[in-house]
């Protein structure tokens, strides 16, 4: 093969491929594009506002971010992870009748609280009222904790969308870059090209040498053959 040709070849190659990367580029720009502004949109909507500083517990201000974001309004994923693990799941340990318990976990407190409550009502047992108010306590820390739970599943479920759209920024980059190093390269190829003379081929086989006869086998010879011949 000619070497002109075989610039040419993967030159124009390397601007396939650099077409391909320019379009995953485009592709995953937009999609990082959507991404954050759908979350911000969406956050926005919830109208959620960090504390001021002045206002925050001692409690509160142990998480770094929740003083960072002090008086901020909830817009990026960041903030919505923040908010979600350092605020709300601080506020949700500390929920009055839950002792920290998930909406799970006081789902079986009051399956055992009522199963309680009908064997001391059998008995006649004094306790009957003591558990009654205790299984309307869990009832409605179980309503304040679902609540809770729900709007962190929300936020984090944003925060996460963000992060795939970071990502998806980051592979865009990514492939911005390589594209224009593919063209750099294919425009040096073309010009490699355009330069080596049109006869120049690749990888011309060598010819096979003339074997010599081992001197003794000459000699041999040459005192065989009569003088004069």
């Amino acid at each position: 093969m000619k070497r002109r040709t075989l610039d040419f070849v993967f030159s124009a190659g390397g601007v396939g491929v650099a077409v391909l990367l320019l379009i995953l580029g485009l592709v995953m720009t937009s999609n990082a594009t959507f991404a954050k502004s759908y979350v911000r949109n969406q956050l926005r909507e919830q109208q959620i506002t960090f504390k001021p500083v002045n206002t925050l517990t001692a409690e509160e201000k142990k998480a770094a971010c929740v003083v960072k974001y002090a008086g901020q309004e909830l817009t990026t994923g960041k903030q919505a992870e923040c908010y979600a693990n350092q605020f709300i799941g601080l506020h949700l340990k500390s929920i009055p009748g839950a002792s920290g318990q998930t909406y799970a976990q006081l789902g079986d407190t009051q399956t055992q609280l009522k199963a309680q409550i009908a064997l001391a009502q059998k008995a006649n047992s004094p306790s009957v009222a003591g558990l009654q108010q205790r299984l309307t306590d869990v009832t409605s820390a179980r309503t304040t904790v679902f609540q809770g739970e729900t709007l962190r599943g929300l936020l984090l479920t944003s925060y996460g969308f963000s992060v795939l759209g970071a990502k998806g920024g980051q592979v865009a980059t990514v492939a911005y870059l390589v594209a224009g190093l593919m063209l750099l390269l294919s425009i040096a190829g073309f010009a490699h090209a355009l330069r080596t003379p049109g006869t120049e081929a690749v990888a011309v086989p060598d010819r096979p040498k003339a074997r010599r006869r081992p001197l003794r086998a000459r000699r041999v010879e040459q005192e065989r053959t009569p003088a004069g011949v």
